[in-house]
């Protein structure tokens, strides 16, 4: 299928999926005229990727995981026991940076309370 078809199917825009390409994530078949060809296994590592972009991994990241996930029952899962890990690292710095957000959030509140007091 070329571009066109698989942006279709996945709902994942050309620009997005040129992306993929270049990150490595994505290895179509190029025919002399320059025109990728996907396969249909192509659609299911799209919607892969796509997990794995919503879970907050880069796509540098998402590159070296690829390969040890599978879906099992429409859920991804990591085949790689060091994989779970390195998830668990990524976890544990999302979870960071929440409690960061979180602790700004206060601070804010505390200053626009403080404004209206002084109002």
């Amino acid at each position: 299928m070329r571009i066109g078809e698989l942006s279709r199917r996945t709902g994942v825009s050309e620009r997005a999926l040129r992306y993929y390409e270049e990150q490595g994530l994505l290895r179509p078949e190029r025919r002399p005229s320059g025109y990728r060809v996907y396969r249909d296994v192509d659609v299911a590592a799209v919607r892969r990727i796509r997990v794995l972009l919503t879970a907050g991994l880069s796509t540098a990241q998402i590159v070296e995981v690829l390969p040890c996930m599978v879906d099992d029952d429409d859920l991804l899962a990591p085949i790689c026991p060091e994989l779970v890990d390195e998830l668990v690292k990524q976890r544990d710095r999302i979870g960071a940076a929440i409690d960061e957000l979180a602790a700004t959030r206060a601070n804010l509140d505390t200053i626009i309370a403080n404004e209206r007091r002084a109002s």
